[in-house]
């Protein structure tokens, strides 16, 4: 009896470990699956407030994905990602940017999502400047840096193309991105500055005296891509899918970007 009374005991006790060794399998794939996954996108500084409503929204239905954002100017960030830097999304403000990381074999895949407008912006209670010929009027000219900001190079392009460039050159207080031009005509640290209409109409602080017309510059065109070298290309690719989806647009056009699909 007391063999038969520790054998039970024994079969007892082994399915106690058992179901133990079990449940801490299944706590362990549990576990695993709700590990987050950081996804880290570099997106130029026009986007922020349209791609911080996105994230949130995406967010909230891929509880398992977490969305680090590094704005900054198309070309800087461009150059960060050629150097190495870990991203695993790129939206340029502009093509060319993009495509220098095509031509290095850096993109796995991407596409022309949205457009915008370069606008002419003064501080809210100036009536001095109402269009892009009166620069001659101001004594300082905010104006991203054309190499690195695409604004820049595309409100230098269109100075130039009116023929107002080389008077307004020396005028010219260079900024690091765009937000930097709205902040020093916000501040009336210049008299006028040239951003994407999204960022003016972002700003109460502003008024927006003229909107450059197309064939005074390149077409602005926001492509998107995901890095090659990602460490998440699945996850990656499901948030590249997402800002293609009719949500995602809306929020774009809320902003005043262009759906150009």
């Amino acid at each position: 009896m007391k063999k038969i009374g520790i054998f039970c005991l024994s079969i007892m006790f082994l399915g106690v470990v058992m179901s133990g060794c079990s449940s801490n399998e299944e706590s362990k794939k549990q576990n695993a699956g709700s590990e987050k996954v950081e996804l880290t996108i570099s997106a130029a500084a026009s986007l922020q407030d349209a791609i911080n409503e996105i994230k949130t929204a995406y967010e909230k239905e891929n509880a398992n994905i977490k969305i680090n954002l590094n704005f900054g100017a198309s070309g800087a960030l461009q150059q960060q990602i050629s150097q190495g830097a870990p991203v695993d999304l790129f939206f340029s403000a502009a093509e060319d940017k993009f495509e220098k990381l095509v031509d290095e074999k850096l993109v796995e895949k991407g596409i022309n999502l949205i457009g915008n407008e370069i606008v002419l912006v003064v501080p809210k209670d100036s009536n001095q400047i109402n269009k892009f010929e009166d620069l001659s009027k101001a004594e300082k000219i905010a104006l991203g840096t054309p190499e690195t900001v695409p604004a820049g190079q595309y409100g230098k392009e269109t100075l130039e193309n009116l023929g107002v460039w080389k008077d307004s050159e020396e005028k010219v207080v260079y900024a690091k991105d765009v937000r930097q031009v709205l902040t020093y005509v916000e501040t009336e640290n210049v008299d006028a500055g040239i951003v994407y209409k999204t960022d003016a109409l972002t700003s109460e602080k502003v008024t927006i005296s003229a909107t450059a017309l197309e064939d005074t510059h390149t077409p602005i065109i926001y492509p998107v891509g995901i890095i090659k070298e990602s460490s998440h290309l699945e996850e990656a690719n499901d948030f590249y899918e997402y800002l293609q989806t009719d949500k995602a647009m809306e929020i774009f056009v809320k902003y005043g970007f262009a759906d150009i699909n």
